[in-house]
C-alpha cells in the first residue's frame, strides 16, 4: 500500500530459452489477462527471455505479481528487488535478496560464523541466579 499511486516496475523473466518473439506473445498474453481483470500494465521486451511491466498504481503490485509467479512459463519476478520464484523456474529458494543470497554463500564456507551461531544458543536447563 505504500506504492499506492506511484508508478512501479517489475522485471519478469520467461521460462525455457524462448526467443524475443516467443517472450513477446507470452507477456502479451499476460498483460491481456491482467487488462481483463482492469489492471493498468504496460509491458515493455528487455531481452530474449525478460520484460518489465510497468504499474501506474503500485498498490496493486503484489496481486499482480502473485498472478505473475503462477504462470506456467513465468521463471520469476523481481519487484523491489525481491526475486520471486514463479512457477515455471526452477530454483527453489523464495524471496531472498541478491545481498541476502551472497551472504549466504559467504557464510557457508566461514568457519569463525558457523562457531558463533553455536556458542550463540539457549542452555537446555536453567540456571539458578
Amino acid at each position: 500500500m505504500t506504492k499506492k499511486g506511484k508508478t512501479l516496475m517489475m522485471f519478469v523473466s520467461v521460462s525455457g530459452s524462448p526467443t524475443e518473439k516467443e517472450t513477446e506473445e507470452i507477456t502479451s498474453l499476460w498483460q491481456g489477462s491482467l487488462f481483463n481483470a482492469n489492471y493498468d500494465v504496460q509491458r515493455f521486451i528487455v531481452g530474449s527471455n525478460r520484460a518489465i511491466f510497468m504499474l501506474r498504481d503500485g498498490a496493486y503490485a503484489w496481486e499482480i505479481k502473485d498472478f505473475l509467479v503462477s504462470q506456467d512459463r513465468c521463471a520469476d519476478v523481481t519487484l523491489e528487488g525481491q526475486v520471486y520464484p514463479g512457477k515455471g523456474g526452477g530454483d527453489k529458494e523464495t524471496n531472498k535478496t541478491k545481498q541476502e543470497k551472497g551472504k549466504k554463500k559467504k557464510e557457508e564456507g566461514d568457519p569463525k560464523s558457523r562457531a558463533s551461531k553455536e556458542n550463540n544458543r539457549a542452555r537446555s536447563q536453567r540456571e539458578d541466579l
